[in-house]
Parts: structure tokens; sequence; C-alpha cells
């Protein structure tokens, strides 16, 4: 059986509507689970203020407690003969109606807007034993082309406050979304949300990405274009040798399989595009060399 509602509050029984209100949320906010996760006793007198205002919220129940016509629970009391009722409502209920929720003076969402959702269920909460499951919660994080291929951990805010850290499955993809399951708003007697949480991949310095293929510029000598040779290509798992084949222009792309992201479950690859480029300081022996060519092989770029 419930104790004195009024006593739970910490108000008077001569308190105004909005003292008993303000007494509420400054103790929801106090004791709401997402504020003492695993403290049961915390959770008991979350109940029970939640209990008290249910009956003490609404004009019509508070008077009829006042009267004595129902106790701390809400059932009515048994008057002997006479009088309405005669009896107990069936089942507990507060009055011919059954149970009515008692927040018609306060807003649920509001109050429970600070811990991350409006009112469980989505709408008014019912009275005392209904259970409703929290809402879910939706968030975005970005996260580094790398982690999205390897995996990684990382920790996200919450506007109320609270912080996660999100596991990063290997291959994740942009867009994906990850569930945690009972991270989100806490329901009303029952089981909280979900977080949602939506990955998005930042751009890269270095690679353009294009569904699960990356694409990049690789700058290669003249003497490796013209000779070919094996020069160090950087991926986002590392760096990898490739092979430049003899006589390679500018703007050829080579293909470097299964180093790209992901999309759909599915890895692409890495396309490096040649970039043919000159030393930055002259170099004697490749002015020569350029000058022996033109007098001895002389050609037209695009003939």
């Amino acid at each position: 059986m419930a104790g004195d509602p009024y006593k739970e509050l910490g108000v008077s029984k001569g308190a105004s509507a909005d003292e008993i209100k303000k007494a509420f949320r400054k103790l929801a906010k106090e004791l709401h689970p997402d504020k003492n996760p695993g403290n049961t006793t915390a959770d008991e007198r979350f109940k029970r203020i939640t209990a008290a205002f249910d009956l003490l919220g609404d004009a019509e129940k508070r008077a009829k407690y006042d009267r004595g016509e129902i106790d701390a629970d809400g059932r009515e009391q048994f008057r002997g003969g006479g009088g309405r009722g005669g009896g107990f409502s069936p089942g507990g209920a507060a009055g011919p109606g059954g149970a009515r929720a008692g927040f018609e003076n306060i807003d649920l969402d509001d109050l429970f807007g600070m811990f991350g959702g409006g009112a469980p269920g989505g709408g008014r909460a019912g009275g005392r034993g209904f259970q409703t499951r929290g809402q879910d919660v939706r968030a975005t994080l970005e996260i580094s082309l790398e982690d999205s291929i390897a995996g990684a951990t990382r920790r996200i805010q919450f506007s109320d406050g609270r912080t996660l850290d999100v596991t990063i499955p290997k291959g994740a993809a942009d867009g994906q979304v990850i569930r945690l399951r009972g991270q989100g708003s806490p329901g009303r007697g029952g089981e909280a949300g979900d977080a949602l949480i939506e990955l998005k991949i930042a751009p890269h310095p270095l690679y353009s990405r294009d569904g699960a293929d990356l694409t990049m510029d690789l700058p290669v000598s003249v003497p490796d274009a013209v000779l070919g040779g094996k020069i160090p290509v950087r991926t986002p798992e590392g760096t990898v040798s490739m092979t430049i084949p003899k006589d390679s222009n500018s703007g050829q792309v080579l293909r470097l399989k299964g180093r790209g992201a992901f999309a759909a479950g599915k890895r692409g690859d890495l396309l490096a595009r040649l970039i043919v480029t000159l030393p930055e300081q002259p170099d004697e022996a490749l002015v020569k060399f350029a000058t022996d060519w033109r007098n001895k092989r002389p050609y037209r770029p695009g003939k």
C-alpha cells in the first residue's frame, strides 16, 4: 500500500497545484533511472513519487483522497451503507471509469524530454500499474574512413549528457545504423527504448569515395613512368607496393583490388590515378635527357 502522497512529494496538504507540480518535477529529475543506474532505492522512490503525483496531480482524485473517499492507491474506501459505491472498485480502479491519467497539469513530453525522449509510448502516461516501453533515441556519429574499414570503438554524447561507447564493426558502410538495445529513453514501468546510431563517414583528404570504390591521385616520377618500376602506395590499411608499367602517362588508372571501402557488405577497389610529376628542384640530367629526346625524336602530344 502506498504511503501519504503529500509526504512522498514533500508538500503540505494545503499546497497549490503549482507547488505539487514543482515538487514532482524536482524529485523526478533527481530520482530518474537514467541518473541512478542500478540504484534500486532511487528506482522505488521514483515509482512512489510518480504514483503520488498520479493522485495529487488530478484535481478530482485529490479531492476524493482529501475527503477519504479513496486511499493513496486510488482505491475507493468502503464506507458501510449508503453513499456512493458501497465497496471496492473492481481491480482497484479509481472511480467508475477506471484508472485515469493523472498528469493533466504537467507536460510529460517536456519532463521526459530531459532524458532524451518524449513521454514513453508517445502520449500521456496511464495510471498506476500501466507499463509502456521507452522511446527510441537517434543520433549521428561521424567516423573516419579508416575506422569504417578496420572497426573501432568511439564515444558519443547525447543531449542529456549521457555518453555511450559505440563499437563500430569492421566493414561499416556510410549510413549504416547501429542499434544499442535498452540505451534509449526509459520506459514507464516497462523496458527502456533503444539508441539508434547512424554512421557517417567523414570526407578524406586523400581518397574520394564512389560507393565502395576509392580513388586517389598517385604522383609518379618521370623515370618510373618511362621505365616502369615498383613504388609505395598509401592505402587505408597501410602502405603497399604497386607496379607501374613502362610508358605510363598521367591520367592512367591502376587498380588495387579489395583495397577500397565497403558498401552493401561488399568491399570495393582502390583506383590510383597516375600523375607524372617533375622534381621540385632543377635536375640537370633530366634537362639533358629531355633536350636530346626533343631534338632526336620530336613528337606532339595527342598525335
